[in-house]
């Protein structure tokens, strides 16, 4: 969850790169943040609490020389507070007691109490509650002349999940990185070699990405990577081209991140789109699942591994699997998944969901299905991550990089996609051709659609700005809506703090209906599918019971207008794709909402973008 930079090279200054990094995986981490380089034979440590450019601002008022074009080496950090709280001594980078070693960490050491404990036992004295400082420790007490050989010897002690950057005080040349369950991308510049958690803080200066694989140790020089196995073997791991832009991961003049990638929803709905619409067979081309017509006929479950967002992606795939290609679905909170012991039929197939392509508790349901004889596929947004290549067959999104902690185009680009593979695999069963004709063409206009709902925005917004001292709310929904009434509630509660519970509609009457008064508003997803004519009935229940009810509803469907005291209009489209524009009008309310209660929008407090540990 947290950010790691590491920078060495021979054309710019470190830590200019270590800060620009460090903004730009902000949203990783904003509890602290901190760096280490080596200057005149010491490591140099700044560190600070809150965000980056209170670090920044710290480094410009306590040391003037951070602009010496020498410092070519260093590490950085954004903090995700999981042991000990957001202070100064808890910052990384953390040292040891001789200032010898520096590292940076993400992930969690499960068993650094015991290690802790034998490291007091022979003298060494913490300065932080972290777990991640015993690594350091550990690095010093293993450090025989060899940097790597000691982060080797080091993390074969480790139980749990770590991404590594150390550097040393003897070794002004290079850094070494180690990884396991938390990732490292390597960027290879020229005469220059940067290391990151994201590829977000390495497009800046470099397309060509090398990522690590679990228990892979790399020695970092400015001229290139050394990549070994914890036993020291040899080990090759490919170069990856990054299309991204860093204008991709900028405001481009919006006031949030949030606001911006809303707003990109239609070009970003176009991209998961382009190329993947059979019109002449009336199905979807998706490749990257590598499946024979007779391997997807043999498919007879499908099984759905997914947290937060993706997980209500899910669930509106699960309904798209059983309608429209009649394959059994079920969706499973990836945490869970294997500690249930799930069970696995032959032809199974598991589809881990993840923006990131790193979340921790999906990657644990992709291993256990795996070892479970599943066929497995990954759904991701982020070339060469984790799940991508475990999975080694799925679908990337192309929605480009989502920098708000709250997702948004991830889960209208996740519920497309997987629209289209319940069309792949419907034709491939009995959906008829005209049927997929006809889907194809809603598919292909989605896009539209959404630019709609973007065009009420101004109507949102001032509806938003009406119940923004609320501070509880419900959603509610049936069918194809109810999973995104809960990705409403979700968002409303992320960026703004407020209690949301998003309910199906039939649910309100088994005990939720209890909490109903004038301070407690219902937003009803009203639209004119299947299904509308109960919603009304519930929307009726809340009203009498002096709930305010906010709606959605399809455009000139008047017969809501009588059952609610506010409307968003949501352009006429199926039942198939109601979820994913409806959703873009609650992502704008939930903005507009904690917009004007002054909330931090883009880094809510305790959150992070990446879950990267359990």
């Amino acid at each position: 969850m947290c950010g790691i930079v590491g920078y060495i090279g021979k054309k710019r200054n470190a830590i200019d790169t270590l800060i620009d990094g460090l903004k730009r995986l902000e949203y990783r981490g904003y509890d602290s943040a901190g760096f280490a380089v080596i200057n005149n034979n010491k490591i140099k440590t700044i560190k600070e609490t809150g965000k980056v450019v209170g670090l920044q601002r710290k480094l410009q008022e306590e040391w003037s020389e951070y602009k010496d074009t020498s410092i070519n080496l260093g590490i950085a950090h954004t903090r995700w507070a999981t042991h000990g709280e957001p202070n100064h001594d808890n910052c990384h980078p953390h040292c040891d007691n001789n200032e010898k070693f520096a590292i940076v960490h993400n992930g969690i050491i499960e068993n650094y109490q015991a290690l802790k404990t034998q490291l007091e036992l022979k003298g060494c004295k913490f300065n932080s509650e972290t777990d991640s400082e015993v690594i350091v420790h550990l690095i010093s007490e293993c450090f025989e002349g060899d940097l790597a050989q000691a982060v080797a010897a080091t993390v074969k002690k480790l139980e749990g999940t770590f991404g590594i950057a150390a550097i040393a005080l003897e070794d002004s040349n290079s850094m070494v990185v180690a990884r396991s369950g938390s990732p490292i991308a390597i960027g290879i510049g020229n005469d220059e070699t940067i290391v990151a958690s994201d590829i977000a803080a390495l497009v800046a200066y470099t397309k060509r990405v090398i990522f690590l694989d679990d228990d892979d140790l790399a020695v970092i020089t400015a001229d290139g990577v050394d990549i070994r196995t914890l036993n020291n073997v040899p080990v090759s791991r490919e170069t990856t081209h990054i299309d991204w832009d860093t204008t991709d991961a900028e405001k481009g003049g919006y006031e949030h991140f949030m606001m911006k990638e809303i707003y990109e929803q239609p070009t970003a709905i176009s991209n998961s789109i382009r190329g993947r619409l059979d019109f002449k067979l009336e199905t979807a081309v998706l490749n990257g699942l590598n499946f024979t017509p007779i391997e997807m006929a043999q498919i007879n479950r499908i099984i759905i591994a997914a947290c937060g967002t993706s997980m209500h992606a899910g669930m509106v795939g699960e309904y798209y699997f059983e309608d429209l290609a009649s394959i059994p679905t079920e969706v499973e909170q990836a945490a869970e998944f294997r500690y249930r012991n799930p069970i696995i039929e032959k032809n199974s197939l598991v589809l881990a969901i993840s923006q990131s392509g790193e979340t921790a508790d999906t990657l644990a349901a992709v291993k256990e299905a795996q070892n479970k004889g599943a066929i497995v596929a990954g759904l991701c947004n982020v070339v060469g991550s984790t799940i991508a290549r475990e999975t080694g067959r799925g679908v990337y999104l192309h929605a480009g990089p989502e920098i708000g902690v709250a997702s948004t185009k991830a889960f209208t680009c996740q519920t497309t996609v997987l629209l289209m593979l319940a069309l792949k695999l419907g034709r491939n069963r009995r959906l008829s051709g005209q049927d997929g004709m006809k889907l194809i063409k809603e598919i292909n206009n989605i896009s539209t659609l959404v630019e709609t709902v973007l065009e009420q925005a101004d109507n949102i917004a001032q509806i938003a700005k009406k119940y923004a001292k609320m501070n509880n709310f419900f959603f509610i929904g049936r069918g194809y809506l109810f999973p995104a009434a809960l990705e409403g509630a979700l968002k409303l509660k992320e960026i703004s703090y407020v209690h949301a519970e998003g309910y199906h509609a039939a649910e309100l009457k088994h005990g939720p209906i209890a909490l109903l008064e004038e301070s407690v508003p219902v937003l009803a997803l009203a639209n004119d599918i299947a299904g509308k004519d109960k919603i009304i009935g519930n929307m009726q229940e809340c009203r009498a019971r002096k709930s305010p009810v906010i709606a959605t509803a399809t455009i000139g469907d008047k017969s809501i207008e009588e059952h609610s005291d506010d409307i968003i209009w949501i352009p006429e489209c199926s039942e198939f794709v109601a979820p994913i524009v409806t959703v873009v009008a609650l992502q704008l309310f939930s903005y507009y909402f904690a917009y004007e209660r002054g909330c931090d929008i883009d880094q809510p407090r305790n959150l992070a973008k990446s879950v990267t540990v359990e």
